[in-house]
C-alpha cells in the first residue's frame, strides 16, 4: 500500500509540475501567405523547431521566464520578440517575415572570405537564394545567373550553344566561379562547368562585382559567383523539382538528406534532356543544341567537437550534346560532309573544409577536379583534359575588439592539355601540356574604427614561373552613418595569368584559326568601386536602393582580334589600355498588400584604346558588351496560396563580330525576354508551377553566315560569294529559343 501511495504521489506531483510550464505556439506568414520551412528558436535556450506546410509552429514544455522568440527563413528577413511565460500559459503568437530575396541581413562569406553580416561586409555582395530564381526557373545554374542585374550569360557559339559569364560587360575569363569558396570552375569548365550543378544542393548565390585578387588571386579580375552548397544537417530530408517546356526539354532535380548520428550526407542528382531536332528559322541547323545531361552530387558534414567545421563533398559530370545541320548524327562525327559540333564532357570534383582541432580557427580547404572533353567542331577535333589541385590555409583571428585578422596561403596547381596551338611549342610541332603552379600568401586586417566606420585592407603575393613576382593589394572603407545608409569605398589590383582556352570559345569552333602573336605577358589592373545602399522603411512596404559605380584600367588585356582576318583570331598584348566603367541601380520595393519588385539597370563603357598600324590610339568597342541592361522580378501573391511572377532581362545594342563588307548591321537591336509564371502551393510540401518563357517571342534575325556551306567549300566564288564571306557560327545575342511553355512540380518533405 505504502508503494502505491508513493507512486501516486510522485506521478501527483510530476503531473502538477508538467501543469505549471508554459507553450507558444502559431503560424508563420509571408507576402499574404503562410510560410514553409521557417526555423524558431527560444532563446537563450536551445529549443528549437521548425514550422510544417502550412506555416504552423508549437513548442511545448517551456519553463516559466522571459525568452527571446527568434524566427528566421532563407530569403526572408529574420524576426525576434521578447516574451514572458507564465506557469500554465499558452501563448498563441502568429509572425509575419519580410521577404528579403536579396537581404541585406543575411551572412555572407565571399567579399572577405569571412561569414559576417552583409550590412557589416566592407565589400557590396549580393545574395540571391533559390526563390528568387525559381521566379524563372531554368535547368542549369548558367542560365539563371541571367536574372542578376549586371551578370550576363554570353552565348559563343550558335551551334554548340556553350558560353561565359560577363560580369558588368567583362568577358567571361575574367569571372572566377567559386564552389563553397574554392575555384572549381576555371579556365576549361567556365564553359561547361556551370551547366551540370544541380538547384537542389544549393543554399544561396552571392555574387562580388569587382576584383578581388588580393584574396582570391589569378581570374578575379571581373568578379566572383560564389555558389553555396546546403549544410547536409539543415537540407530538406527529400525535395524534388520537374520541369518540362513544350519544347521537349525536361529537367529532374532532386536529392535526399542521410543522418546517421555525428554525420549528415546531402545527395543531389541533375538530369537534363532535350532530343528535338527544331529548325524555326529554315538555316538547316538546329536552333537550340541537343544535350543529354547528368550530374550527380554528396556532400558530408560531420558534427564535431566545439562545433568545429568539417565536411567533403564530391560531384561527377556527364554531358552529350551536339548541334548542326538538322540531317546530322553521330556517324558523321568528324566527316567534312554534314556539319556537326559534338562535345563529351566528363568532369569530377572534390571539396573539402576542415577546422583544425586547435584553440585558434585555423582551417584547411581542398579541392581537386579533372576535366576531360572530347570534341568535334565539323571536321576540326578538340581534345582536352584540365586537372586542378587547391589548397589553401588559413587563420581566422580577432584582435581585442577592433580588428580581425586573416592570414593565409594557397597553392593551385594547374595541368593543361590538348590538341590546339595553345599547348604547342614554339615552331608548333611538339606538344607540350601546361603545368601551371600558383603559390600565394595573403593578409587581411578588418580594422573596426568605431560605430559608423570600418577600414579594410589586404595584400596578396604570388610567385608564377613565368610572370615572376605579383603583387595584389586593396583597400576599402565602410561607412554607416545609420542603420538605413552605407556607404562602401573600394580601391585595388587585378591580375590574371592566362590561360588560352578562355579567351574565347569561338577559336575552337573551326571557323577561325588560332595565332598566337607574340608571348602573352599577365594581364593587370587598377580598380575602384563607389557603393551606396539605401533602406527606406515606410508605414506601405520597405524600399531599398543599392548605387555602385566602378572603373577599372587594364595595363594589359588579351583580347581577340576578330577584325583583321575573318579566317582568323589573332592573340596579342594590348598596345595601349583599357578601360571598363559604368553605374548599375538595384532596387527592391516591397508594399504592405503582398507585392513585390525588384529591379536593375546597368550602364557600362567597355573599350580599349589600341595603336593602330600608325601608332595612333584607337578606341575599339568591346564585343558583346551593351552599354544598357537590366532585369525585373514582380511578384504578386494572391489568397490560397497563388502566386505569381512576371521576370524579364533587356538588353541594348552590343557590337557584334561582323566579317568585312558584312550585311548584317554590327550591332544587335534593342531587345526584351519576357516571362510569367503562376504558383500554387499546397499543403504538405508540394508545389505546382506553369508559365510562358520569352513572352514576346523575340529571335535575333540573324544568326549563322553561309549555312548552306559550312566547310567554307565554296568561299572562292566570284560569282556568288563577291564579298568572301565565310561561314560563321559567332554572331550571337540572344537565344534562338522563341516563345514557350513550361510546367513543374516541387516536393519539399521536412523532418
Amino acid at each position: 500500500m505504502k508503494y502505491f501511495v508513493l507512486f501516486f504521489l510522485l506521478t501527483w506531483t510530476a503531473t502538477a509540475a508538467f501543469s505549471q510550464q508554459a507553450s507558444v505556439s502559431g503560424r508563420i506568414n509571408a507576402e499574404g501567405r503562410n510560410l514553409e520551412m521557417a526555423s524558431v528558436m527560444l532563446a537563450p535556450t536551445n529549443i528549437a523547431t521548425m514550422c510544417d506546410t502550412m506555416g504552423h509552429y508549437s513548442i511545448n514544455n517551456i519553463e516559466p521566464g522571459i525568452y527571446t522568440l527568434k524566427a528566421s527563413a532563407v530569403g526572408f528577413g529574420a524576426y525576434s520578440k521578447r516574451i514572458t511565460l507564465k506557469a500554465g500559459e499558452h501563448l498563441q503568437l502568429d509572425i509575419t517575415l519580410n521577404p528579403e530575396a536579396t537581404t541585406m541581413n543575411e551572412v555572407v562569406v565571399t567579399g572577405t572570405m569571412k561569414a559576417m553580416s552583409r550590412t557589416e561586409s566592407p565589400i557590396p555582395v549580393e545574395v540571391f537564394t533559390p526563390k528568387f530564381f525559381q521566379k524563372n526557373p531554368s535547368p542549369c545554374l548558367f542560365e539563371s545567373v541571367g536574372m542578376i542585374n549586371g551578370v550576363r550569360p554570353q552565348l559563343n557559339c550558335n551551334v554548340c550553344n556553350t558560353g561565359d559569364i560577363h560580369i558588368n560587360g567583362m568577358e567571361g575569363p575574367y569571372t572566377m566561379i567559386l564552389i563553397d569558396g574554392m575555384p572549381i570552375v576555371s579556365a576549361l569548365s567556365t564553359v561547361y562547368g556551370l551547366s551540370g550543378i544541380p538547384n537542389s544542393i544549393v543554399e544561396r548565390v552571392e555574387v562580388v562585382k569587382g576584383p578581388a585578387a588580393s584574396l582570391y588571386g589569378s581570374e578575379a579580375m571581373g568578379g566572383i559567383i560564389n555558389v553555396i552548397t546546403k549544410n547536409p544537417a539543415k537540407a530538406p530530408a527529400v525535395s524534388v523539382d520537374v520541369m518540362g517546356t513544350t519544347w521537349q526539354e525536361y529537367n529532374v532535380d532532386a536529392a535526399v538528406r542521410i543522418n546517421t548520428g555525428k554525420a549528415q550526407s546531402l545527395t543531389g542528382i541533375n538530369f537534363f534532356n532535350y532530343n528535338q531536332v527544331i529548325d524555326n528559322n529554315n538555316d538547316g541547323f538546329t536552333d537550340l543544341t541537343l544535350q543529354k545531361r547528368i550530374s550527380l552530387f554528396n556532400k558530408w558534414s560531420f558534427e564535431r567537437k566545439d562545433s568545429r567545421i568539417a565536411s567533403i563533398g564530391l560531384r561527377y559530370v556527364n554531358e552529350d550534346r551536339w548541334g548542326g545541320q538538322t540531317n546530322w548524327n553521330k556517324l558523321w562525327r568528324g566527316s567534312d560532309s554534314i556539319y556537326g559540333e559534338s562535345v563529351y564532357t566528363n568532369r569530377w570534383e572534390l571539396i573539402g573544409a576542415y577546422q583544425l582541432p586547435v584553440k585558434e580557427k585555423i582551417m584547411l580547404q581542398l579541392s581537386y577536379n579533372w576535366h576531360k572533353q572530347d570534341s568535334w567542331y565539323g571536321f576540326t577535333p578538340y581534345n582536352a583534359n584540365q586537372q586542378v589541385a587547391f589548397a589553401q590555409l588559413y587563420w581566422d583571428k580577432q584582435i581585442g575588439t577592433a580588428h580581425m585578422l586573416l592570414l593565409g596561403g594557397s597553392y593551385r596547381y594547374t595541368y593543361y592539355d590538348d590538341n590546339t596551338p595553345a599547348t604547342a611549342d614554339a615552331n608548333g610541332t611538339k606538344n607540350q601540356p601546361s603545368r601551371t603552379p600558383l603559390p600565394g600568401i595573403f593578409i587581411q586586417d578588418e580594422w573596426r574604427l568605431g560605430d559608423k566606420h570600418k577600414l579594410l585592407t589586404g595584400y596578396r603575393y604570388d610567385y608564377d614561373k613565368h610572370h615572376g613576382n605579383i603583387h595584389s593589394p586593396r583597400i576599402a572603407y565602410k561607412f554607416s552613418p545609420d542603420i538605413n545608409n552605407t556607404f562602401r569605398l573600394s580601391f585595388g589590383t587585378g591580375f590574371r595569368v592566362v590561360n588560352l582556352f578562355t579567351e574565347d570559345h569561338a577559336a575552337l569552333t573551326g571557323a577561325r584559326q588560332v595565332v598566337i602573336a607574340e608571348e602573352l605577358k599577365p594581364e593587370r589592373s587598377y580598380n575602384s568601386n563607389l557603393n551606396y545602399a539605401l533602406n527606406i522603411p515606410t508605414s506601405g512596404g520597405k524600399i531599398g536602393l543599392d548605387v555602385t559605380a566602378f572603373y577599372s584600367y587594364f595595363t594589359n588585356k588579351i583580347i581577340g582580334d576578330f577584325d583583321t582576318d575573318p579566317n582568323k583570331i589573332i592573340y596579342d598584348n594590348l598596345r595601349g589600355h583599357a578601360i571598363s566603367k559604368g553605374v548599375s541601380l538595384n532596387t527592391d520595393i516591397s508594399f504592405a498588400f503582398p507585392f513585390k519588385i525588384m529591379a536593375g539597370v546597368t550602364y557600362q563603357d567597355v573599350y580599349q584604346m589600341e595603336r593602330n598600324a600608325a601608332g595612333k590610339l584607337q578606341r575599339i568597342v568591346q564585343l558583346h558588351a551593351p552599354k544598357w541592361s537590366g532585369n525585373f522580378a514582380l511578384t504578386y501573391t494572391f489568397p490560397q496560396n497563388f502566386m505569381v511572377d512576371l521576370t524579364g532581362q533587356f538588353n541594348g545594342p552590343m557590337r557584334l563580330p561582323v566579317q568585312r563588307n558584312d550585311y548584317r548591321p554590327e550591332y544587335s537591336p534593342w531587345f526584351l525576354i519576357g516571362n510569367i509564371q503562376i504558383t500554387k502551393k499546397f499543403a504538405r510540401g508540394w508545389e505546382l508551377y506553369g508559365g510562358i518563357k520569352n513572352l514576346f517571342n523575340f529571335v535575333p534575325k540573324y544568326a549563322l553566315m553561309r549555312p548552306f556551306d559550312p566547310f567554307d567549300k565554296h568561299i572562292n566564288d566570284p560569282v556568288n560569294n563577291p564579298n568572301g564571306y565565310t561561314f560563321d557560327t559567332e554572331y550571337n545575342y540572344a537565344s534562338l529559343q522563341g516563345i514557350r511553355g513550361f510546367l513543374g512540380v516541387r516536393y519539399n518533405l521536412y523532418k
